[in-house]
């Protein structure tokens, strides 16, 4: 499988550790329209799609 940087990317870091900080609500903001987390997402299979749609809320690419 590709390596994205979104798997290492420090603002999904912030996020991860405080979703309520400043870093990790611009993060969760920035990944509705991110062409990196699209890609990064569009290529996982349906159980880790479904995990990230729950985990970080996220609704679009069904």
């Amino acid at each position: 499988m590709a390596q994205y940087p979104c798997e290492t990317c420090k603002l999904r870091a912030h996020y991860e550790k405080n979703p309520k900080s400043f870093r990790g609500k611009f993060w969760r903001w920035h990944i509705n329209f991110c062409p990196g987390f699209k890609a990064y997402f569009t290529h996982q299979d349906e159980a880790t799609k479904e995990a990230l749609r729950e985990k970080y809320h996220f609704t679009k690419y069904r």
